[in-house]
């Protein structure tokens, strides 16, 4: 069994026992964590629409670290004209397991 959630504004494709990088959540390491945003339910042939969210289904997942991406740089650079500048960006994340999808 399949579903789609959303968390963050993204949508993820999870199933049980998949491991993902969600934006950052302000829940702890080690919690319980329930996504009520479900899209879509799916098994084999059988999908459940929503419209926009299914009623009555939940997604748990268990909340394992929290840290950051690894770094982008972004570059600004005039040409001719002795201009550069650099700056990066470390976005933070929470990883999480799925345990449980309840239709």
């Amino acid at each position: 069994m399949y579903a789609v959630i959303m968390s963050g504004g993204k949508q993820y494709r999870v199933q049980e026992g998949d491991t993902l990088k969600l934006e950052s959540l302000s829940e702890e390491v080690g919690s319980t964590v329930n996504f009520d945003k479900i899209l879509l339910v799916g098994e084999g042939s059988n999908v459940t629409l929503g419209r926009p969210y299914l009623d009555g289904c939940k997604v748990s997942a268990t909340i394992l670290s929290k840290g950051r991406h690894k770094k982008i740089e972004i570059v600004k650079f005039r040409r001719r004209k002795h201009h550069e500048k650099w700056q990066g960006h470390r976005q933070n994340y929470t990883e999480v397991k799925i345990t449980q999808i309840e239709v």
